[in-house]
């Protein structure tokens, strides 16, 4: 069980969650919780206007609610900011919005009620996930459509997936039965939320499901990078490239730590390769940028990821509410601290940073593929004519390759007024966020196709035989795809390997020795 207090969340921590580990909420959060609700409750029967809470929102900041009107106005706000559209978000997804809203809530800037903040943490520990359209939010005044999906199901209202349903199924499938937030709370035996003042927009006025988004696909780009240098060993040997560049001493005239540790993974997998040995005098001089290079690129997408990392890091724990709750000066304060814009940008530079990781991906493949660059059967198949072997397999490698290259168009540039010119310039960081998923997932399909046709090359080099540790991963590759004899159907192999690569299996084939 992790620990909620606002302030100690990890990245590592949150995929956990998102992958079904429970939480609980710190006695120390609970203490600042109780603190800042004591303020809203004297504000919200005060004669002075404080926004969200005895006020309207938005463009209705000016008018002014009836005491007796505070409960309704919570509940309207929620009903009329659910306008979320397109497919829901992946019960991961979900589960990691959940996590980070109640780690928002616990640090004591909100103003909810402790009883609140617990129907949360429950409603995540008991499997009960809301469902949340993936597309509404322009990611300013934080992403307030997903979050009114979410929040409606704690009110016994919207959709939701109850416990006996996700019981069935994994926390990665997409494929979910719905059922009525109502229906949801009752099988898992909770009961529906009664918001006070304040309580509805301290649900909903965040960067939550953005940064959730960004989180985990930031998470399998890192993996993903991993990957990367292994697929990049395999073609290198099986292309028979040398392994002179990826000395240390090269890579420490330049100190980028991406490329020193992509260097030295290259390096270390490629160590005690019988083919290596095989041609270490062949005469060749330089090898072609896409195997030679690999460390230079492969290192440039780590330093991005590195940049991410910190801007997400710092968010997990950030308060992203308005107006926010100082309890020691008794004040409530309007800001804007749900401004989208780092995660934005954060996940605008994570989408453009894998296109040359599959770029490069891609060019090593056609290269095994070429005879006349390879000096392989063409197509990697022995009976070419006859066979056409995996020619298709590079031609998909180049058209997700291209499909990358349109999604590294920033999200984050654009900006739209909304609610009446009062958000009159915003951030798109959810639009940014699914897109730098959606870029994860096709880079994903690349590295699977360099590393599916790598292993074949490995094959054809026989009796010649990899290094040790590469001959681990093309092991754990031939107990999911056999070797390429006669034509097949492509398709169900590469599906293997990206799920192989997806669990981290290709990385820890190699007796973790890839950083």
């Amino acid at each position: 069980m992790i620990q909620l207090n606002g302030s100690s969340l990890t990245i590592d921590q949150l995929v956990a969650i998102a992958d079904g580990e429970s939480v609980a909420l710190s006695p120390e959060a609970a203490q600042r919780v109780h603190a800042s609700r004591a303020v809203v409750e004297r504000k919200a029967h005060g004669a002075e206007p404080a926004y969200g809470i005895n006020t309207g929102f938005g463009s209705f900041a000016e008018v002014k609610i009836a005491p007796e009107a505070l409960e309704a106005l919570q509940v309207n706000l929620l009903r009329s900011h659910a306008a979320g559209v397109g497919d829901p978000l992946p019960v991961r997804s979900v589960r990691a919005t959940m996590a980070l809203r109640a780690n928002v809530l616990a640090k004591g800037f909100s103003g909810v009620r402790v009883e609140t903040l617990e129907a949360l943490v429950a409603l995540l520990n008991k499997n009960v996930h809301p469902c949340v359209p993936a597309r509404g939010s322009v990611g300013a005044s934080g992403d307030l459509a997903p979050l009114a999906h979410l929040a409606l199901v704690l009110i016994g209202e919207g959709e939701a997936i109850a416990e006996d349903d996700a019981s069935r199924r994994s926390l990665r499938s997409a494929a979910w039965t719905r059922v009525s937030g109502a229906e949801a709370l009752a099988r898992a035996g909770l009961t529906p939320v009664t918001l006070g003042p304040k309580e509805g927009l301290a649900l909903i006025n965040g960067t939550q499901p953005s940064t959730a988004v960004l989180a985990l696909a930031l998470s399998a780009a890192e993996q993903l990078a991993r990957a990367a240098d292994v697929a990049a060993a395999l073609s290198i040997d099986a292309l028979r490239g040398s392994i002179r560049p990826f000395e240390a001493r090269i890579h420490e005239a330049r100190p980028l730590a991406g490329q020193i540790a992509s260097a030295a993974n290259i390096e270390r997998l490629m160590r005690g390769s019988a083919i290596n040995k095989s041609h270490e005098h062949c005469g060749r001089v330089q090898d072609a940028y896409s195997m030679r290079c690999a460390p230079q690129v492969h290192g440039a997408t780590r330093e991005a990821l590195r940049f991410v990392r910190e801007i997400v890091e710092i968010e997990v724990n950030s308060a992203t509410d308005n107006p926010m709750v100082f309890a020691a000066a008794d004040e409530i304060v309007s800001g804007g601290n749900f401004h989208g814009a780092p995660i934005a940008i954060g996940a605008d530079l994570l989408a453009s940073a894998l296109v040359p990781l599959a770029t490069i991906s891609e060019r090593r493949t056609a290269r095994l593929v070429d005879p006349a660059l390879s000096g392989l059967p063409a197509f990697l198949t022995r009976d070419g004519g006859l066979q056409s072997g995996l020619m298709l397999a590079q031609v998909t490698a180049a058209a997700v390759a291209s499909e990358l290259k349109t999604l590294a168009h920033p999200a984050g540039i654009d900006t739209i007024p909304t609610s009446a010119n009062k958000e009159d310039h915003v951030s798109m960081s959810m639009a940014a966020a699914l897109k730098a998923e959606r870029a994860v997932n096709r880079a994903r399909e690349v590295i699977a196709i360099e590393l599916l046709c790598a292993c074949q090359a490995i094959d054809l080099l026989a009796p010649l035989t990899t290094s040790p540790q590469l001959a681990r991963v093309h092991a754990l590759v031939r107990s999911r795809v056999p070797t390429l004899d006669r034509d097949r159907a492509p398709a169900p192999d590469i599906a293997a390997l990206i799920a192989l690569i997806a669990t981290s299996a290709v990385e820890n084939a190699c007796d973790r020795v890839v950083k």
